[in-house]
């Protein structure tokens, strides 16, 4: 049987930050908006319906913490969470992962989608240590 991995997509772009029971957790590596992806460690996933109803269950509750980790996230670096964005579109890299995302009216993206709007903007030292810090705080249960 094939073993989890993270499609290497998502090394270029994101952090990983934690481990929830299903999911790993990776910080996308964008400053502009609090961001996390989350992605369920099961080999061969692509779609929500590859998961057992069990696992369906747990996806929805680990986004719910996400959220909470998103706002930690957002607060920590000053930018005020308005709205959630939850998307698992997969349309470029088919491993199943879920986007949670962090909106607020005026925002570089506002009110489209984030997904290719201008160049991601890097955390500097400090502000990615507070920034790993928050999603960790946000992720304790």
């Amino acid at each position: 049987m094939a073993e989890f991995a993270v499609d290497p997509a998502f090394e270029g772009g994101s952090i990983a930050v934690g481990e929830l029971p299903l999911c790993h957790v990776r910080l996308q590596a964008d400053a502009r908006w609090p961001w996390l992806i989350l992605i369920p460690r099961l080999p061969g996933l692509r779609e929500v319906e590859d998961l057992l109803a069990a696992d369906r269950v747990r996806l929805i509750e680990e986004t719910v913490l996400a959220g909470q980790a998103v706002r930690a996230l957002g607060a920590a670096t000053g930018f005020t969470v308005e709205k959630l964005n939850i998307g698992a579109l997969g349309n470029v890299t088919p491993q199943l992962h879920v986007h949670v995302v962090g909106r607020r009216a005026g925002d570089p993206a506002w009110a489209g989608p984030v997904w290719g709007v201008g160049v991601a903007e890097a955390y500097g030292p400090d502000a990615f240590e507070a920034a790993v810090a928050a999603v960790r705080g946000g992720l304790a249960p």
